[in-house]
């Protein structure tokens, strides 16, 4: 029989299993019987760390902490959309600014220089063609009227010009260029008219020094006053071209931005609103419910203006700048080609070489590539026609040809369908000139050239001005319209509301969150 000494060794020799700690979980089935100690311990300091984290979160987002922060960035959020606003705004006006009051103004007005300085000479070289016959002494009075006439209407033209072309050095020379060579070109007309009227030649037989002075004047005008005032019309019409360029890309992306930063903004308040109902147990806060519906109003509006201005800069240049420069040009062009018609009779010597030029100045106005003067008359009514059936189908080019391509106005059309008509005439009559002086039959021609009546030359460009400035007007009214609505859109008085506006959504935040953080004081 064992003894007790003996059980109790024998026991001891016997391995018993290790008990889980009171309080620990049972190991899962097929899972070791034995876990870890270092295990375990990971375990509960990881799980303490999480429960601290998220207590300490809590403890620091306290509600007036997180109800502050929340109006904080409320209110940043207002003052960004109002500096987004204003910079949208702020450069849709000055942009339409340059354009309509600065630019465009500018670039017609170099226009009309070239067009008073063409009529100039034009007027020169009627003079020369009268001479002294006595059947023309009305006709020459009214062109000595005429040429004074445009000779003021050019010093105004500079002047302005001059003033214009402060800030573009470039402009400024050419314009100092015109200045001064226009007092020689005058004088060189002056002395042209006083040999004539000395020698007292028939009309189309100028005198012979008195024709050479003229050569000397118009060229003159041609190869450094008309380079020049056109440079200044086409560096003006460069400037509107950029600008139109830089404004069209501001305000297509400042819509964007604007519409972001309002969205954000509405949610930015939304979630102030939200907090407030939490933690207060309320269900909307009178105030900041205003706010942002005030501030979903302001930013419908600001995106309307935005969208307005864009639509104004459009029709203030694509629709109406583009056709009045077009038509400014063609002008300006035209009545150098009316000159051109009386030099070619005044001048045997240089009679084919101001024909040619007389057709490329035709060509700048309505171009039908490879034509002369014989066939040019055919084949512009066979293009018109084609146009005519189908106003779709512009089968020419030149200024002209633009303008019907960019037709927009309501009248414009039929403005712009009448100076292809009234062109088309004062081509058809300009044949018959030419004809008669090949035929010999000079003064006959002369008089068709000079004459106001009805069928002559005189009296048909008139009719083919008087179109073409009806059509600027046209355009040029619906132009001044856009930048006026723009102006209107954007003047000071909706810079105040729009101030007014943002300074009542920022007092209105802060009254409204006020008396929710004076409960924890």
């Amino acid at each position: 029989m064992a003894t007790s000494t003996q059980r109790r060794a024998a026991g001891s020799k016997q391995k018993t299993p290790d008990r889980p700690p009171e309080g620990a979980e049972p190991a899962p089935p097929g899972a070791p019987a034995r876990v870890g100690s270092a295990a375990r311990v990971g375990h509960r300091i990881r799980t303490a760390g999480r429960r601290l984290r998220t207590v300490g979160s809590r403890a620091y987002w306290t509600t007036p902490r997180l109800v502050r922060g929340l109006t904080a960035l409320s209110l940043a959020a207002l003052l960004g959309l109002g500096v987004t606003a204003t910079a949208v705004l702020a450069g849709a006006r000055d942009g339409t600014d340059a354009i309509g009051h600065r630019a465009a103004p500018q670039a017609t007005r170099a226009a009309d220089l070239y067009f008073a300085l063409s009529d100039m000479d034009a007027q020169a070289a009627n003079l020369l063609l009268v001479g002294a016959d006595p059947d023309y002494t009305t006709l020459r009075k009214q062109t000595l009227d005429t040429y004074e006439q445009r000779r003021a209407q050019a010093d105004d033209d500079l002047q302005q010009a001059a003033q214009a072309a402060a800030d573009d050095p470039a402009a400024q020379r050419a314009v100092q260029l015109v200045l001064g060579r226009l007092g020689s070109y005058e004088a060189l007309v002056a002395r042209a008219e006083l040999l004539e009227d000395q020698a007292g030649p028939p009309a189309g037989q100028p005198a012979p020094a008195a024709l050479e002075t003229y050569r000397q004047a118009t060229d003159l005008l041609r190869r450094q006053l008309l380079p020049a005032a056109d440079q200044v019309t086409v560096g003006n019409d460069a400037v509107v071209e950029r600008v139109y360029q830089q404004q069209r890309d501001a305000l297509g992306s400042g819509w964007w931005w604007l519409l972001a930063v309002g969205v954000a903004t509405l949610a930015v308040l939304v979630g102030l609103q939200r907090a407030l109902a939490v933690r207060f147990r309320r269900v909307v806060n009178p105030a900041l419910a205003a706010v942002t519906l005030l501030t979903g109003a302001a930013l419908v509006v600001g995106l309307n203006l935005t969208g307005r201005a864009e639509d104004h800069l459009v029709t203030a240049k694509s629709n109406a700048y583009d056709s009045v420069i077009a038509l400014s040009r063609a002008r300006a062009v035209a009545f150098d080609m009316n000159a051109d018609e009386s030099r070619y009779l005044i001048d045997p010597t240089r009679a084919v070489a101001y024909e040619q030029i007389f057709l490329e100045q035709t060509q700048a106005i309505a171009r039908i590539e490879g034509t002369t003067l014989a066939d040019y008359d055919a084949r512009l009514a066979e293009a018109a026609g084609r146009y005519r059936a189908d106003h779709t189908v512009v089968p020419f080019g030149g200024y002209l040809g633009s303008e019907l391509r960019n037709i927009t106005f309501a009248g414009e059309r039929e403005a712009a369908e009448h100076v292809l008509d009234t062109f088309q005439q004062y081509q058809l009559t300009d044949r018959r000139i030419r004809e008669l002086r090949t035929a010999g039959k000079l003064k006959e021609a002369v008089t068709l050239n000079t004459g106001l009546s009805k069928g002559q030359s005189n009296y048909d460009f008139e009719q083919l001005g008087n179109a073409i400035g009806d059509t600027i007007a046209i355009n040029s009214g619906a132009m001044d319209r856009a930048v006026a609505e723009t102006d209107n859109d954007l003047d000071g008085t909706t810079a105040a509301l729009a101030a007014g506006v943002l300074a009542v959504a920022l007092g209105l935040t802060a009254a409204g969150v006020r008396p929710r953080l004076r409960e924890y004081r």
